[in-house]
Order: structure tokens, then C-alpha cells, then sequence
């Protein structure tokens, strides 16, 4: 296992990191998220003494199973073999006063006394304004002061404009961000990436695979590319390789859930060294990026230049799960973020395809030219059926569930604890 150093402490983690966000789940419960206990407790704990020392995880993830289920796994001597990182979720905070029964809530499913990496998670432009709003750095000042965790940072899902306002707002130890060989103007981005290492932070990058789709058997227009490397290579190994190259990367986290994949990881993770990648083999990944985007159904490039929309519309992300949709076969995922990101399902204000009213000004001014009011609404026609309304409906229940039963657990905690 390779290590990279944090710059801010000196923690040495490892170059790969555990997601505990896909771990495997029982046969035939796949949309319940109810988590493999038995496999997903194996493959952690391997993973760990193959020396992987950084897992993440965060309060929604496997609807809420995740934190506990590593709270169980780490038993036995492990969590100290590992820097341990959950996030506050900020659709669970109404006031500055949710914030720390909620961290104490966590702490306690993860049968942790404290946190090593905590992140504000998914942040963008709206949830940043309301997390200034309601003190979130006093907050996190103070959860450090009574050690309750030892590095924040944050992970990031906006423009670059707003992440640059994030870094330079607060003492980060680190952020989170998006990253792969299709992503490199995408939210953060490369500009992002080198910004965040110039501030001296680490960087942890989500999404290396894109949610597993570049380690799927490729269209055979990109396997014919893969083909002509001299080093012959898995999608999933270039694409891992591609993000270690650069040094500014501290830890990259890959969500996984299958034995052999694990044991591909663990090995190139031994061997991918910054900076190792040919200017060749880097021209060819530059080849297959072009490849990827001649084929999908909407050629945006996620430059933003029609952002904001005066309708609200986040017209990236629109597009960005209506490719990952079709061109990876991947409508799981592409609904799950559709749901909650875009139609409000996380409790913020929506922004999805059907709020465009047909003024044009982001055609006027799209680098690509694309008919973007057309492929809008062949969004709407994907993700907007008769059942969306109710979903967002049902969703917003379960995650103001979880924030008052978190609540209300660390009170109770609380109030045992004094007396």
C-alpha cells in the first residue's frame, strides 16, 4: 500500500480509501439498502489489514445502516488501525442547535469517542449559505475544542467560483471532491483540485469510477482504444491510475463491494505512484475522454457558462444524470440523485428540468451550442413521472425521521450522561 501525508498533521493515509456508501447487500433487498453484515464486515476488515487506514462514511448512506454497521465492524482493535470520517448532513440542520446533538449521535452509532475527518457534506452554493447562516464554523470550532473531532473539512458538489469561497473561508484540514477523467471541468474540477492543494489541504477524491460505470466492460469504440496501450490495463485501473497520477491527491475512496474488485484496488493501489503515467498513456486517456463524449446523449462539458438559470435549473447536473442514465445504464443511481438533489427530496428548493420556462439565454450562450431547451425536457420525460411528487414527499419525511431520532437519541445520551 502506498501512503500520501496530509500537509496540515502529517497523518500518513492510505492512497486508497474505504466508501461505505455501496457496501454489498442481502440478495433480494437491494432497494432497501440493508447491508450485507457478514460480507461487507469481511471485506472492510481485509481491506484494512491490507492497510487501507482512512473509511468513510456519512449519517444517509445505506439508509441510515452504515454508521452503525462500522461502528460493529471496528470493534475488536480496528478502529485504531483507522482515521475514521462521517459528514454533517446540512438538510438535517434547521438551527445552530441540531448541530452537536447530531455529531454526538454519530459518535455514538459509531461506538467512536470522536471523529478523526469530519466534512460538512455535499455543499454547494445554497446549502453553504445556509450553513454560514447558522454558525456552522463556531460549530465546528467548538466540536474541536471539546475533541469531539480532530480535522474538518468538507465535500463538495457546486461550482468552482463557490468552492473557492469554502476553502478560503475556514482552517480546512481537507475537502472532498468529485474527480475522474471525465470530471476534469466538471464541479471542482482540476482548477479546483490544484486550488484546494495550493491552500495546503488534502484532497479526497469521491467518484474515481463515476459511481463504478468507467469500471464497467467499456462501448467498443472505448475498448478499441484501451486496446492499443503497450500496458495492457482494466477500465477500472486506468481510470484509478489517472487520479493517483496527480499529486495533489491525498486519498481516493472507491465504494466497494466485491472481492475481486477490492483485490484489484489493493493492488494498484501497491504500485500507482503520482506522476507515473506516460505523456502516451496520458494522451490516450484524453482520447477516451473524447471518445466517451461523442457518445453521449447530451455533449455537455459541465462548464456552467449557462449557470444560474433564471428559472433555477441546474442544468449540468440535469445532464450529467441523463448520460450516466443511458450511456452507463446506470438509472439506479441517476434517479437516487435526481430525487433528491433536484427535486428536492433533501428538503432544499428544487431545481430540476421542468422548471424551465423556454427563455433561451442559456442557449445564447453555450460554448457546445447544444439544444439545451430540447434536451431538458427529454429529462423531464426520463426522471418526472407521476411518481416523483409523492417520492420527494416520502423522502423528506425519512430525513426529517432521522434527524429528530438523532436528535433525540443524543439528548437521551446527554441527559444519562449528566446524572
Amino acid at each position: 500500500m502506498l501512503y500520501r501525508t496530509v500537509e496540515k498533521t502529517g497523518d500518513r493515509l492510505s492512497i486508497l480509501g474505504f466508501g461505505c456508501m455501496r457496501l454489498p447487500q442481502k440478495l433480494g433487498e437491494p432497494s432497501t439498502g440493508k447491508i450485507d453484515e457478514k460480507r461487507a464486515r469481511k471485506q472492510v476488515r481485509h481491506a484494512i489489514d491490507q492497510g487501507v487506514n482512512y473509511i468513510d462514511t456519512a449519517m444517509p448512506y445505506h439508509a441510515g445502516g452504515s454508521e452503525p454497521f462500522l461502528g460493529r465492524t471496528l470493534s475488536d482493535g480496528y478502529r485504531e488501525k483507522v482515521k475514521l470520517a462521517t459528514k454533517l448532513p446540512p438538510w438535517s440542520v434547521k438551527t445552530r442547535e441540531d448541530m452537536d446533538p447530531l455529531l454526538r449521535a454519530q459518535i455514538d452509532r459509531l461506538r467512536a469517542d470522536y471523529i478523526d475527518y469530519y466534512l460538512l457534506h455535499a455543499l454547494e452554493r445554497r446549502s453553504w449559505e445556509k450553513l454560514k447562516r447558522l454558525k456552522v464554523l463556531e460549530f465546528l470550532d467548538q466540536a474541536k475544542s471539546d475533541g469531539l473531532i480532530v480535522n474538518a473539512g468538507f465535500s463538495f458538489h457546486g461550482d468552482i467560483e463557490t468552492f473557492k469561497e469554502i476553502v478560503d473561508a475556514y482552517d480546512w484540514t481537507f475537502c472532498q471532491i468529485q474527480y475522474n477523467y471525465l470530471d476534469e471541468q466538471n464541479q471542482a474540477g482540476t482548477e479546483g483540485l490544484r486550488y484546494a492543494s495550493e491552500k495546503r489541504l488534502a484532497v479526497m477524491v469521491m467518484e474515481p469510477l463515476r459511481g463504478g460505470n468507467l469500471a464497467r466492460p467499456a462501448p467498443p469504440q472505448i475498448q478499441a482504444l484501451w486496446d492499443q496501450a503497450e500496458t495492457k490495463r482494466t477500465p477500472a485501473e486506468w481510470a484509478l491510475r489517472w487520479v493517483w497520477n496527480h499529486p495533489e491527491v491525498t486519498v481516493v475512496l472507491s465504494g466497494m463491494n466485491e472481492d475481486a474488485h477490492i483485490e484489484e484496488n489493493l493492488r494498484v493501489a501497491g504500485e500507482a505512484c503520482s506522476d507515473s503515467l506516460t505523456e502516451k498513456e496520458l494522451r490516450l486517456v484524453e482520447k477516451v475522454n473524447a471518445t466517451y463524449r461523442r457518445l453521449t446523449k447530451a455533449g455537455c462539458t459541465g462548464c456552467r457558462y449557462c449557470m444560474p438559470c433564471p428559472s433555477g435549473v441546474d442544468i449540468p447536473l440535469c445532464f450529467e444524470l441523463y448520460n450516466r442514465k443511458h450511456l452507463f445504464n446506470d438509472a439506479k443511481w441517476a434517479n437516487i440523485v435526481y430525487l433528491t438533489r433536484l427535486a428536492g427530496g433533501e428538503g432544499e428548493t428544487p431545481s430540476l428540468a421542468s422548471l424551465c420556462e423556454h427563455c433561451g439565454k442559456c442557449e445564447g450562450v453555450c460554448p457546445q451550442h447544444l439544444p439545451i431547451q430540447a434536451l431538458l425536457e427529454e429529462v423531464v420525460k426520463d426522471f418526472e413521472g407521476r411518481l416523483l411528487k409523492p417520492m420527494v414527499w416520502a423522502t423528506r419525511k425519512f430525513f426529517g425521521f432521522q434527524r429528530w431520532s438523532s436528535v433525540r437519541r443524543a439528548r437521551k445520551l446527554e441527559k444519562r450522561a449528566g446524572g
